[in-house]
C-alpha cells in the first residue's frame, strides 16, 4: 500500500510539477502528515527535493519536485536501442536517411491523428482527443482551456526524449504533425520544451 501511494505521489509531481505537501495530500486524498513522511523517505532515496519559497508575509512554503533520479522513474522508451538505430542510420545513409526515417514516422502519426480528429466539429474536441492519443503513447498529456479561450496541450513526459535530444528533427516533426492534424486555420506554437530544460512540453493552440 505504501509503495502504491509513493508511486502515486511521484506521478502527481511528474504531472503537476512542484507542489506543497498539503497540495499533494489534496490530490491523493491522504493526510498531509502522511505525505510529508513519504516525501522525506523519497528525499532520502534521492527521488525528490524541495525549495522553500516566500510569498508575502508569514513562513515560507515548501515546494517539492522530482530530482533527475525521480524523473528517471518515467523512462525514455527503449532509449538505448533507439539511439543505436539513429546512429546506425546516420552512419549508413547519412542525414538524408535520418530525414527519410523521420518523414516516415511523421506520415504514419499524421494519418492516425487525422483519422481520429476528422469527424470532431470543435477545435476544443480535437485538442482533447489529441491529448488522449498522446497520453496513450506515454506522453502524460492533458488538454486545458486558457482564460483567453486558447487551448493548451501539455505533455508532462517525453518517452522519446533521449532520441529527440540527439536528433531534434523529431521535435520539429511533431510540431508540424499537430498543425496538419488540427487542420487549416489553426495556430500551434510551442511554449515549453523538455529538450531545452523545461519540466514539460506545452503547446498553445488557437483559431487563426
Amino acid at each position: 500500500m505504501q509503495t502504491r501511494t509513493s508511486d502515486r505521489l511521484l506521478h502527481a509531481l511528474k504531472s503537476a510539477g512542484p507542489h506543497t505537501a498539503a497540495g499533494l495530500a489534496a490530490k491523493l486524498g491522504v493526510t498531509a502528515v502522511a505525505v510529508r513522511q513519504m516525501l522525506e523517505r523519497l528525499a532520502g532515496d534521492g527521488l525528490v527535493t524541495h525549495e522553500d519559497r516566500r510569498a508575502g508575509v508569514g513562513r515560507p512554503r515548501r515546494f517539492w519536485e522530482l530530482t533527475e533520479a525521480g524523473n528517471g522513474r518515467f523512462p525514455d522508451n527503449h532509449s538505448g536501442l533507439t539511439l543505436e538505430l539513429i546512429e546506425a542510420t546516420r552512419a549508413v545513409f547519412g542525414e538524408t536517411g535520418i530525414d527519410k526515417l523521420i518523414s516516415h514516422r511523421e506520415a504514419k502519426s499524421l494519418a492516425a491523428y487525422s483519422a481520429a480528429l476528422a469527424k470532431l466539429p470543435r477545435l476544443a474536441d480535437k485538442v482533447s482527443r489529441l491529448a488522449e492519443l498522446r497520453d496513450a503513447e506515454g506522453y502524460m498529456a492533458v488538454a486545458t482551456t486558457e482564460p483567453d479561450g486558447s487551448l493548451l496541450l501539455v505533455e508532462n513526459h517525453c518517452p522519446i526524449c533521449v532520441a529527440a535530444t540527439r536528433c531534434q528533427s523529431f521535435c520539429r516533426s511533431e510540431l508540424e504533425i499537430f498543425r496538419q492534424a488540427l487542420g487549416p486555420g489553426v495556430e500551434v506554437s510551442r511554449l515549453d520544451h523538455i529538450v531545452h530544460g523545461a519540466r514539460r512540453c506545452a503547446y498553445r493552440i488557437s483559431a487563426a
